[in-house]
């Protein structure tokens, strides 16, 4: 390749002209590893996640949760609502849940059911009709209505009450064994007083529209 040159200048000059050959390969691999450095620099961190229990499958308002009802699931830090439940194994769905959502309080019979309906108290109800307590569902709003079983008379006792559960899956107590059904309705107080009222001595039914 180079005649007349001593081996090591050939040596030499052939190392020089494989590089020259090269150089714009490796001027692209150089700025292809800083432009890698350069991304890697300015990425954001991977975001925080936190561990939350989730729906595993779509869940009916009523539903008493089970172990396998529930799975976990890392979701990220900023989007955990401040009402997740920790422990919803044992309780009762106050409301529908779809598969992959976040279980919260507000959705299940309890303390934070409250959490629903700010300002209102929430009240159990009997119906004597369980058939009826079948027909609601959470967030209907309904009338409240009190039958004497004496004269037969009915009264208003509450208007557009809401619904916010209907907890089919809670064993019936002895108040519950010769029939009826529990719906949880969010009332204002005085409302929550005179429903207390009627439940002990009349009949409550129900009336709504959608």
């Amino acid at each position: 390749m180079f005649p007349g040159l001593p081996p090591a200048r050939r040596r030499l000059r052939a190392v020089r002209h494989q590089l020259r050959r090269r150089r714009r390969l490796i001027a692209f691999a150089l700025t292809a590893v800083a432009a890698l450095a350069a991304l890697r620099t300015l990425a954001p961190p991977p975001a925080e996640t936190v561990e939350v229990l989730v729906a595993a499958r779509d869940l009916p308002s009523g539903a008493l949760l089970a172990g396998d009802d529930v799975v976990a699931r890392d979701w990220p830090a900023d989007l955990v609502p401040a009402e997740a439940a920790t422990a919803p194994t044992g309780r009762v769905l106050a409301a529908p849940i779809g598969r992959g959502e976040v279980v919260t309080d507000v959705r299940l019979v309890g303390p934070g059911l409250a959490l629903a309906q700010p300002g209102e108290t929430i009240v159990p109800v009997r119906l004597p009709d369980a058939g009826m307590a079948t027909l609601l569902r959470a967030g209907d709003t309904v009338d409240l209505l009190a039958t004497d079983p004496g004269t037969g008379e009915a009264s208003l006792v509450a208007r557009d009450v809401t619904v916010l559960a209907t907890p089919t899956g809670v064993p019936e107590g002895p108040a519950g064994g010769s029939g009826g059904a529990l719906v949880v309705v969010g009332a204002t107080a005085a409302e929550a007083t005179t429903i207390a009222g009627a439940s002990l001595t009349k009949y409550l039914t129900v009336s709504w529209s959608r």
